[in-house]
């Protein structure tokens, strides 16, 4: 069965794509689910103009946030999370969590996919976050602070 994707599905594909899959895993797990639906001509379209909607939304976002790399430079973020004695964390802190933070605390708003990690933050203490937009780069001083 001919499908698209309204989600990134894992092994399967990321969003938007169109895929073959078997009847039965299309009709019993993804649209059920809401991570796809039946592909046809119109949703082909309505891909495309959403791909097209997006790419722009993003481009906008990053023009706005590369000129206001200084602003972002900034911030100090805390995030909490439960630790060890030693401060290790139980749950590694991700870029999900700090564009998330990163939004609460400014009128940025940062996509994951933007901020580098060399690997997820799993100590207590201070951090260096790299925010990434373009050819522009920004720093952020990130604080883990350890919950028991």
């Amino acid at each position: 069965m001919k499908i698209m994707l309204l989600k990134d599905v894992a092994k399967v594909g990321k969003k938007f794509d169109i895929k073959n899959v078997s009847d039965g895993f299309a009709l019993n797990s993804l649209i059920p689910k809401g991570l796809a639906r039946a592909a046809s001509k119109g949703a082909e379209k309505w891909v495309e103009t959403e791909k097209k909607r997006i790419e722009e939304k993003m481009k906008v976002q990053g023009e706005l946030l590369s000129k206001s790399m200084s602003d972002i430079e900034k911030l100090e973020i805390e995030i909490e999370g439960k630790a060890s004695e030693k401060g290790h964390l139980f749950a590694s802190i991700h870029k999900e969590e700090i564009a998330a933070k990163i939004k609460e605390l400014s009128r940025f708003e940062i996509s994951a996919e933007h901020i580098v990690l060399e690997h997820p933050i799993k100590e207590a203490g201070e951090h260096i976050v790299i925010l990434k937009v373009g050819d522009r780069k920004a720093k952020i001083k990130l604080t883990v602070k350890a919950v028991s």
